[in-house]
Order: C-alpha cells, then structure tokens, then sequence
C-alpha cells in the first residue's frame, strides 16, 4: 500500500493508502456480527468509505461447495435473528426484510476476480498446502451466506439451517451485520467468502492454518485483480 498511514479507533487499526491504484481502507474486523457492524459504521462515519468489500472464510453447508472453493453472497441473512412473536422469524426489526441483498455491480466484478484468481493457478499457494487442505480444481459460486454469533460445527445445525434456508451456500458470523449497516446506510457492498470447511464436526481442525496459508492468500489475490482491473 503506497501512502499509508494508520489510525486506531475502537481497538482497531484502519489503514489507509493507494491499494494497486485505487483510495483504500482496511481493517481486520474482528469476530461476530456486533464487532463486524462496528467496524463498517467506522469505515462510513469516520472515513468517508464509498464502497465496501468484506472477505474472510466460511463453513459449506451445500454438497457442491467444497473447502477451497469461493462463495460470493448474493444476499445475506441472519440466522439467529428471532424477535417472534413481535416480528416474523428472521426478519430485521422495523426494517421488514429478511435478506439483504449486495450490489449487483460490485457483486459481478469481485465474482469476475475471484474466477480470475482461481484460473491462474492459486498464485503464492504451494503444492503442500494444496495437498494438506485438499484444494482441487475450487470453483466460484453466487448465492445466500448466513451470518450468526455461532461457529457451526455440528450436524444438528448444519441440517437445521439447510432445512430453514434451502438455497444457502455458506456460513459465518459477520456478512449479514455488514450488509445491514451498509443497507441503512445505502451503500453498496460485497461480501467473499472462502470455504474453509464444511460447518460439521471437522470444523475446528487446522482452521487458523487455514486462514493463514489459504484463505489469507485468497483474499489478497481476489483484492489485487479487483483493484488493478479498475472495474470498481
């Protein structure tokens, strides 16, 4: 990042700079929906951010969708939000919808990176690590990511999450609470996801290599063709 300076707000370091040509800002979020809805109201408030592109991993809860393949949200909901009998399951108090959905351009393009990033070969991913995490041929897919304050490692809640949304794709604990703040706000976002593992029993195994050795890798890849496209 050319020009960079850092500025700490709430427990947090916001870097700003020229990423591959383009005004940036990023920040590690940290974990769950308050602490994710916290650092994109900074993000707007504080910098003046236009745009908003949240990475990071999640559990597969679809047999399609494989450790090391790439899930781009087309809409985000929040699987624990229950306000019944005051408001339908799910739905978003005094906002009246389920889902949120992300903005279709900057959807398309991230989707169109990330392809490129996989075609090329997982730049910067070595044959080891490939073999160890079993990344074969990973593809890109669109659909629905759930977002909760739970890390889902079972198989009661996988099945009971597939049987109340049958088109989900992905789990994790932030994309839902950044997409509603970022809808309130009427900016557009993205949310990218890579598959770390399949949100059961095995979840817990080598995640933090994981995210070190792969997804980390990942992100920065998808970011860089993002960027130096200049599709934003």
């Amino acid at each position: 990042m050319q020009d960079r300076q850092t500025v700490t707000r709430g427990m947090r370091d916001y870097t700003s700079g020229r990423l591959w040509g383009m005004d940036c800002v990023c920040v590690l979020s940290r974990i769950g929906k308050v602490a994710a809805a916290a650092t994109v109201s900074t993000l707007i408030e504080r910098f003046g951010v236009t745009h908003v592109l949240f990475t990071g991993v999640a559990g597969s809860v679809d047999k399609r969708v494989k450790v090391g393949d790439i899930v781009v949200a087309d809409a985000l909901v929040q699987h624990d939000m229950d306000a019944r009998p005051l408001f339908p399951r799910f739905e978003i108090p005094l906002l009246g919808q389920e889902r949120f959905a992300s903005d279709l351009h900057l959807t398309d393009s991230v989707a169109l990176a990330a392809g490129e990033f996989l075609a090329a070969g997982l730049g910067g991913i070595g044959e080891s690590d490939r073999a160890a995490f079993g990344l074969d041929r990973p593809s890109v897919h669109r659909g629905l990511i759930a977002s909760g304050d739970e890390f889902i490692h079972r198989g009661e809640r996988h099945a009971a999450l597939r049987q109340a949304f049958p088109d989900l794709l992905a789990v994790e604990m932030e994309g839902a609470a950044v997409a509603q703040v970022c809808f309130e706000f009427g900016l557009p976002f993205a949310v990218i996801r890579t598959i770390s593992d399949g949100a059961d029993e095995g979840a817990p195994l080598d995640f933090m290599q994981f995210i070190e050795r792969v997804a980390a890798r990942y992100a920065y890849g998808i970011v860089e063709r993002y960027c130096a496209s200049g599709r934003g």
